[in-house]
């Protein structure tokens, strides 16, 4: 869970941290000038949701392009975007020691097509033909690596494995960093390339893809939720380091929390008890009471459990009617580990733009 608010917010425990850069791809739109109104639009239909207007070789060279997985391709993009829009295309221009910059980026799977990929040509031309980049590719820090050595930010270089929670503890954590003193400033979010034929065969086989083909997250008529890829980096840095270089702020990160429910491996437990306790520890993180939220950007996955229970979650701590709630998902599909990550470049833009985006399906 995530408390953000726009650039005039409360100070947060230890020093501020204000988000300057965005970077994002997701099947709606490359880049926040594209992602942005695409969230307005309809929805897609269909089962999957790819980035179809991605080319990696605009970041990469032809012999590269080859040694990094679709997942990592994608991060770096997101992070070129993410600095550009900070005004430092280069990584540099931030004025910050690169041992204080940090890049922490989750995924949920990691290099699935590539081992997918190796996998099958281990079956049909043996051992020797398996690639040797196979490991550096497949690996969960490989986004996370890749652009901590694309850029030289030697600080913290870490990946969180969390499933769909990945993208939004790797901002929390990103966060923290700069809260505490460890870093100046953090590239943080997440990234996922797992639409694979053996990947939705998985996700299809728990039932939990729409046999509709449409996500309609919290609708009655929700019958699992439309698989996607993506990416999204923002450029976290300590409040006074981006004011006196004159960065836009677009919001604050005031506070982040984390909690397991210790109960199933892919259901919530009942009545949304864990999500709740992690909602108010959130809000003690940031020094903020329930009244104080004027919009949640919910998980709204379109399953019938998860939804359910992040219902009652809101419900127990901000009461009936509460703040409004959406849930991009309508539109973006879930992109599980990126998942997080891209709703976070979406709420730092709702209080750029003083707009929230619909709730397509519903």
């Amino acid at each position: 869970m995530l408390a953000v608010q726009g650039a005039a917010g409360a100070r947060v425990r230890g020093r501020r941290v204000a988000v300057t850069g965005i970077g994002v791809l997701a099947c709606c739109g490359v880049g926040k000038d594209a992602f942005w109104p695409g969230l307005f639009r309809p929805q897609l239909e269909g089962r999957e949701r790819r980035v179809e207007d991605f080319d990696a070789t605009q970041w990469f060279g032809p012999k590269e392009v080859r040694r990094v997985d679709r997942f990592a391709q994608m991060a770096v993009a997101a992070a070129s975007m993410a600095l550009e829009d900070a005004g430092t295309p280069d990584g540099h221009g931030l004025g910050a020691d690169p041992d204080r910059c940090g890049v922490l980026i989750g995924t949920g799977v990691g290099g699935l097509e590539t081992l997918e990929d190796q996998i099958q040509v281990r079956l049909e031309k043996g051992a020797r033909r398996v690639s040797p980049f196979l490991v550096p590719m497949m690996m969960s820090n490989a986004a996370a690596a890749t652009v901590s050595m694309r850029f030289g930010w030697r600080g913290p270089c870490e990946t969180t494995v969390t499933a769909c929670a990945a993208g939004t503890h790797s901002v929390g954590n990103a966060a923290r960093l700069i809260a505490t003193g460890r870093c100046d400033a953090v590239m943080a979010g997440g990234s996922e390339a797992a639409v694979t034929p053996t990947a939705v065969a998985g996700f299809g086989n728990m039932t939990a893809l729409s046999s509709s083909g449409w996500s309609r997250p919290f609708d009655l008529r929700r019958d699992g939720f439309v698989m996607s890829e993506g990416a999204a980096v923002l450029i976290l840095e300590e409040w006074d380091h981006a004011a006196a270089r004159g960065a836009r702020v677009y919001a604050e990160v005031l506070g982040a929390a984390s909690t397991a429910d210790a109960y199933h491996i892919t259901a919530p437990s009942p009545g949304g008890s864990g999500a709740s306790a992690c909602i108010e520890l959130a809000l003690a993180d940031a020094e903020l009471n329930p009244g104080d939220i004027a919009h949640i950007n919910a998980h709204g996955t379109s399953t019938q459990l998860n939804d359910a229970a992040e219902a009652e979650a809101i419900v127990k701590v901000f009461g009936s009617p509460g703040p409004p709630i959406t849930s991009t998902k309508g539109v973006t599909g879930h992109a599980l580990g990126a998942a997080g990550a891209i709703e976070a470049a979406a709420a730092a833009l709702t209080i750029a733009h003083r707009r929230m985006p619909p709730t397509a399906g519903y």
